[in-house]
């Protein structure tokens, strides 16, 4: 058999190597979701644990039947904080991006901009949640504007880094060939923060989440945060779990689609 048999039979087989390993990883996290699961609910049916302290896998279930029923609110507060996350996930995180890639132009101020990106960054989200919901009301375009500040700051600083580390050799090609500014970002600039983008979009989609819950927790009528805030109110654990959980598969299939 030749070499480029050889090479040609390798670049086949990897990608299957490579989705049988992630199968198997995949099943043993969930094999180990489930142990956890079961020996939660063996506990608090034994009495090891406090089920109305801790919650319990069966009070989940039924507190999920309860908010799939006709009755329930649970598929309207899912839909709700879901759509507060896809709005600021994209506004903040399209301003960020674009406005950071932007910033190549100018290097002299790019340096400013992306140290107050960096102070706007460290500030607890949670802190501007009464002041967002002051200046734009209670209604859904709080937790949209607390969401998108929330993904903003991350987005853009992340891509003024990644016009900043484009390969230097490939930027003085360019130049040497008496390139205009517009046509290197667009060949070069632009492609190469791809990586850094998707990265970002994928770390933003945790920040916008947040930020919208934070908006929820504050004032809101609707959502998985005011979901959690009440049931936490009365100490109905089983809901609390509950919400969480429906919080984590959000977060998690939204990754998953990035």
């Amino acid at each position: 058999m030749s070499d480029v048999a050889i090479s040609s039979t390798v670049v086949r087989k990897r990608p299957a190597s490579v989705r049988s390993t992630k199968l198997g990883t995949t099943g043993v996290v969930v094999a180990i979701v489930i142990g956890l699961v079961v020996v939660w609910q063996v506990a608090v049916s034994l009495g090891w644990i406090n089920g109305r302290l801790l919650g319990s896998p069966g009070g989940i279930y039924r507190a999920a039947v309860l908010g799939l029923s006709p009755q329930g609110t649970l598929v309207s507060d899912t839909g709700a904080t879901l759509v507060e996350t896809l709005m600021g996930l994209g506004i903040g995180s399209a301003l960020g991006i674009g406005l950071g890639l932007l910033l190549w132009f100018v290097p002299r101020v790019s340096g400013v901009i992306e140290g107050l990106s960096v102070v706007l960054n460290s500030i607890p989200k949670i802190a501007l949640g009464p002041l967002i919901v002051i200046w734009f009301g209670s209604d859904m375009s709080s937790k949209v504007w607390l969401s998108g500040i929330s993904t903003f700051a991350v987005a853009m600083i992340s891509s003024c880094a990644a016009a900043r580390e484009v390969d230097k050799d490939l930027l003085n090609l360019f130049r040497s060939f008496n390139a205009k500014p517009s046509m290197i970002f667009s060949k070069l600039i632009l492609p190469s923060a791809l990586p850094w983008i998707f990265s970002t979009l994928r770390v933003n989609i945790g920040f916008a989440l947040i930020g919208s819950v934070v908006g929820e927790y504050i004032a809101s009528q609707s959502g998985l945060g005011h979901e959690v805030f009440v049931a936490g109110s009365l100490f109905d654990l089983n809901t609390v779990w509950l919400g969480i959980i429906v919080l984590t598969l959000m977060a998690s299939i939204l990754s998953w689609i990035v």
